[in-house]
């Protein structure tokens, strides 16, 4: 890839070897570097593109970035744009160009990634058009956001060179279990049409807090999902003022597997698949995930200490019972950690992003079950499921 520098930075990466990567590169197994129980991604540059939208227009190309993307300060766009690696249609411009609508812009880059847990994605079933995986917490299903090769998606492309792959249904990066993917457009096609049909059901289990009632329960309560703060709530209406019900109608089927006095667990059979909704409908039973920092009121965190560092129990064989072959014990601290340093970075030398805590939770939910016309996928259920 042929693009236009200064002297300067042209002479750093020619020292340096720099290769850029777009989205056609794909994952593989020297790209990863294990750490403390932890997969971390080696940093590696790459090219975002985008195009300048509507409200984007009139604003100099600096000052787009700086507002746009807030991961970085003010001063590293100022440099970037200064040295080529910010660019508008394929050239360089100064730092008070003014951007216009439908322009390409590209951004080169020194891309770090968040860790993930250390453990496999298992194979449960392999066919011709279909692949089932065991799916870790903490781990995002497709490339979004900071992760591209820390997901299912990119593992199995480096360790099985599975690609292209279709996920043929959603579970939230701190999920674990089953997960379903298409191994061509055509069979996606057909479980989408079939989900949107309401053929196919879902089945989860989940420790929560307290003692479920033993009857079936029905949450028939909307769901609102608030993108802003990542979480969503509870929606009941009040037939008294006649106000309008936030949100999307959601409900989900409970059944309670066992429970030991302090907590219980239990099965979780969404009828909708709205956002959260199987964690928000069992906040709002009384009796949320024992380990959802986020849906935990304050009283029921006081109850709920030994549960609360999901972290801690997602990490430890003895409360995340997962195949044999999908052990963390299999991966040391890579003995060759090295990657190169870019001076312009604000990550390096760090493997991980500024602001990532280290702490990832992985919750107390997990897909054991999808099943639809003349077709049945499962997942072993994990070790913590079983209460002693």
């Amino acid at each position: 890839m042929k693009r236009k520098r200064g002297e300067k930075e042209a002479a750093a990466e020619k020292k340096m070897e720099i290769v850029w990567q777009t989205p056609t590169n794909p994952p593989e197994k020297h790209d990863y570097i294990f750490r403390d129980g932890r997969r971390y991604v080696r940093p590696y540059y790459f090219e975002f593109i985008s195009h300048v939208k509507n409200r984007w227009a009139g604003k100099t190309i600096v000052n787009l970035f700086a507002e746009e993307f807030k991961g970085r300060p003010y001063d590293y766009y100022v440099s970037a744009v200064k040295c080529g690696r910010i660019q508008v249609d394929g050239e360089m411009v100064p730092i008070s160009y003014i951007v216009k609508s439908s322009q390409k812009i590209s951004h080169f880059l020194h891309r770090h990634e968040p860790p993930v847990m250390a453990w496999d994605v298992p194979i449960l079933d392999k066919e011709d058009d279909v692949v089932t995986v065991w799916k870790p917490a903490t781990v995002p299903v497709h490339p979004c956001g900071q992760y591209r090769k820390n997901t299912v998606v990119g593992l199995l492309q480096a360790e099985y060179g599975l690609a292209p792959l279709f996920p043929v249904h959603r579970l939230d990066r701190l999920v674990s279990g089953l997960l379903i993917l298409a191994r061509n457009a055509t069979k996606a096609d057909l479980f989408r049409q079939e989900i949107e049909a309401g053929k196919v059901q879902k089945q989860y289990v989940a420790k929560v807090v307290g003692v479920f009632p033993e009857d079936e329960q029905i949450v028939d309560v909307n769901v609102n999902y608030n993108a802003r703060e990542g979480r969503s709530t509870a929606e009941v209406g009040n037939s008294c003022d006649g106000s309008s019900i936030k949100g999307k109608t959601a409900c989900t089927k409970f059944t309670r597997i066992g429970t030991n006095g302090i907590h219980s667990i239990v099965s979780c059979k969404p009828i909708t698949g709205r956002t959260h909704q199987i964690r928000v409908h069992l906040q709002y039973t009384g009796h949320p995930i024992a380990n959802d920092i986020l849906y935990l009121s304050e009283n029921v965190t006081n109850r709920s200490s030994e549960g609360v560092n999901a972290d801690r129990a997602a990490r430890s064989p003895n409360n995340c019972l997962v195949p044999e072959n999908n052990s963390s014990d299999k991966y040391g601290d890579s003995t060759k950690e090295d990657f190169d340093i870019d001076p312009m970075c604000t990550n390096c030398p760090d493997l991980a992003p500024k602001g990532y805590d280290g702490h990832e939770e992985g919750l107390w939910l997990h897909c054991v079950q999808y099943s639809g016309p003349g077709w049945v996928y499962e997942c072993p259920y994990p070790d913590w499921a079983v209460l002693t």
